[in-house]
């Protein structure tokens, strides 16, 4: 019996994108699914998530947004110490430049069909206000990133890049911006942190 007392009670399993990668995916399918009954069932428009009218001024706030995201986390970063900063967010910066691409990808797709593509609009079809809608949708987006809880100020950096990528979705009409602003975001971040560009305080 002696053997049962020297088991480690630490169960808890390690982070690992490319389980995240899977998950990421199948929710992604369950999204784009419901996003095309919507569209069958006239609920919504391919126009209105998928809008290629301003195709320049797409790209300009692409960039825009993406830098001033990127200088955004990176100011919070410095100066917050690197206990507030979610393990998670450390470990994964260990991984291959193609799985931190793919799991940033994947993560940011499934979640901006998710919170823009589907909730930011269906808001909107029933309150009919723009800032309502971004507003409740970036609450639901904040609540689901839970392992940010036990560090309030974290949610900052979840909280302001939510309500810019409902803005430039409302303001383009087009799921494609948001995603990548997403996903630029994120994968810089995680690059500035894995090459050691800038350091966190202790």
């Amino acid at each position: 019996m002696e053997h049962i007392k020297d088991k480690p009670k630490n169960t808890k399993k390690d982070f690992n994108p490319k389980d995240a990668i899977i998950v990421f995916s199948s929710f992604t399918a369950v999204c784009l699914a419901v996003l095309l009954i919507f569209v069958v069932y006239d609920i919504l428009t391919i126009q209105s998530f998928l809008s290629f009218e301003k195709p320049l001024g797409m790209a300009m706030i692409v960039v825009i947004a993406s830098i001033g995201l990127l200088l955004f986390g990176m100011i919070l970063a410095s100066f917050l110490p690197s206990k507030y900063i979610d393990d998670t967010n450390k470990s994964y910066q260990n991984y291959s430049l193609m799985v931190i691409f793919f799991f940033m990808f994947l993560g940011a797709l499934f979640e901006e069909i998710l919170f823009r593509g589907i909730t930011q609009n269906l808001l909107f079809i029933f309150i009919e206000n723009q800032w309502i809608a971004i507003v409740i949708t970036t609450l639901l987006f904040v609540g689901i990133h839970t392992q940010y809880f036990k560090n309030p100020i974290m949610l900052i950096n979840i909280a302001i890049p939510s309500l810019v990528f409902g803005w430039v979705y409302f303001e383009t009409n087009n799921i494609l911006v948001p995603l990548f602003v997403h996903f630029l975001m994120n994968f810089g971040i995680t690059l500035i942190f894995k090459y050691g560009l800038i350091s966190l305080r202790r």
